[in-house]
């Protein structure tokens, strides 16, 4: 059985791990996000020796995937600046001689569900991650969606909430933006505390579903998917999802109909794969590039 290497790339640590067609992680190491300089060679030596046929990248971003572009597979205008346009896939490429796949780390997630996980058998689907910041995956058809670029819609435009005691959103691009004003950072500017110390704050999660729902509304309203993940450190609080769901209902008024709507507990649902999506979605990842 052919073995695939993986790769969950993040701002803070990078998940190197072996996988195999069924999804299986059979070995996986956390390494810190450093340099370049001092993180790849501790990531390839990882995967040297291995016997893999593919390698698949889910990738903190923005990243280029166009592939007709001469920057394809690189990291592009992220906050962490020594890996702002790093060639990454080529780096992969040229060091191990193997095909790479590579996508979003919130694509890669999504690709996860949508393979192993609660989106399995659907034509559209929508993951979604609350935490540090917010990133939203889209897979159409058993493939990530990508267009001009791929999705930014963590960054959708949101209305403020007239009680909203913090003047603007923490986002330095946009001031109403879901991930100025739903973030974890967002919470604990607005509240002076993290997310996990407000569990006993009923203010604090009615005004995280207001905003969250608002976008899923959006993204309802545009994809129309057939069902919505939310993942990440800032829905662990379990109070949260419920609230989301009521709120949505609220927020659409009876405007869209349909039998996913009756049911919103299985519609917009937690994440199924024990936070795995993402190197699960990078197996998948490597195996479409050795398909190609």
């Amino acid at each position: 059985m052919p073995l695939y290497g993986a790769l969950e790339a993040g701002g803070t640590k990078m998940v190197c791990a072996v996988g195999d067609e069924q999804g299986n992680i059979l070995e996986r190491v956390s390494l810190p996000t450093r340099t370049p300089e001092e993180t790849m060679p501790e990531m390839l030596a990882f995967y040297r020796g291995k016997d893999l046929s593919a390698l698949g990248v889910g990738c903190f971003g923005p990243v280029d995937l166009d592939r007709g572009s001469p920057t394809y597979g690189s990291i592009l205008a992220t906050p962490k600046l020594p890996w702002r346009d790093y060639p990454i896939v080529q780096r992969f490429e040229e060091a191990l001689g193997l095909p790479v796949g590579f996508d979003t780390d919130v694509n890669a997630a999504a690709l996860g569900e949508a393979t192993w996980g609660c989106t399995r058998g659907l034509s559209s689907s929508i993951y979604v991650t609350v935490g540090t910041g917010v990133g939203v995956g889209v897979v159409i058809d058993g493939r990530p969606y990508h267009g001009m670029m791929h999705p930014e819609a963590g960054h959708l435009f949101v209305a403020r909430h007239p009680d909203d005691p913090m003047p603007q959103g923490v986002c330095p691009y946009h001031p109403n933006c879901l991930e100025g004003l739903a973030s974890g950072p967002a919470i604990e500017r607005r509240w002076g505390k993290k997310a996990q110390e407000l569990s006993d704050r009923p203010e604090v999660w009615t005004l995280e579903a207001y905003y969250i729902a608002q976008a899923l509304c959006g993204y309802m309203m545009i994809l129309s998917p057939q069902r919505i993940i939310l993942g990440g450190g800032v829905t662990h609080q379990e109070h949260l999802l419920p609230l989301v769901r009521e709120e949505v209902r609220r927020q659409l008024g009876g405007y869209l109909v349909g039998k996913a709507l009756d049911d919103l507990e299985d519609y917009i649902v937690p994440v199924s794969l024990n936070d795995n999506q993402g190197v699960m979605g990078a197996v998948r990842l490597a195996m479409d590039a050795l398909a190609r």
